[in-house]
């Protein structure tokens, strides 16, 4: 009866520290959680890189618990002029809906801003020389609407002044091809 009161009470420890060890990683401190989301939303390619490849391999960042919602450009045109600016603002709520979590919205605010505007300016260069000045001034107009009014809310007058300026920029390149 002793032996199979001690096997049993060995099995059950043997169990138990089994489980323990199988059980999820330990949620990330508030300082890793800190330093993790202020790597992520800074000005820089290498922070825009990372950040996008934690975007798509949230899995592995569970333990952080961090909030990859987004409403992208809020009450402003995600695509203004057929520019995607999904992506930028995108991160830029992952940065302002974190720091709001952890307590640290308002010193980290100017940088999560800056960041938006680095993102929206790497888009631009992504379109044609023709139609990228359009694309920068919208580029620092949404950054001013975030940068000024802490959301993004872009006047029609704004977006007419870039469609204008686009508009004309793809008249002078047609009129020059035709030449």
């Amino acid at each position: 009866m002793r032996r199979t009161l001690i096997a049993l009470v060995l099995t059950m420890t043997a169990v138990l520290a089994g489980l323990t060890w199988a059980s999820p990683a330990n949620a990330a401190t508030f300082d890793q959680k800190l330093a993790l989301v202020s790597s992520f939303t800074q000005a820089n390619g290498a922070s825009y890189s990372a950040w996008n490849s934690a975007r798509n391999n949230q899995g592995a960042y569970a333990d952080y618990a961090l909030d990859w919602s987004t409403d992208y450009c809020s009450f402003s045109p995600d695509q203004p002029l057929g520019f995607d600016f999904r992506i930028p603002c995108w991160r830029h709520d992952f940065g302002y809906r974190n720091f709001k979590a952890l307590g640290r919205f308002p010193g980290n605010k100017d940088h999560v801003d800056d960041a938006f505007y680095f993102d929206l300016k790497a888009k631009c260069a992504t379109y044609s020389w023709v139609v990228r000045p359009a694309c920068y001034s919208l580029a620092w107009t949404y950054y001013e609407a975030v940068h000024n009014f802490g959301s993004l809310v872009v006047s029609k007058a704004a977006l007419d002044r870039a469609a204008a300026d686009k508009e004309a920029a793809l008249n002078r390149q047609a009129a020059t091809a035709s030449r």
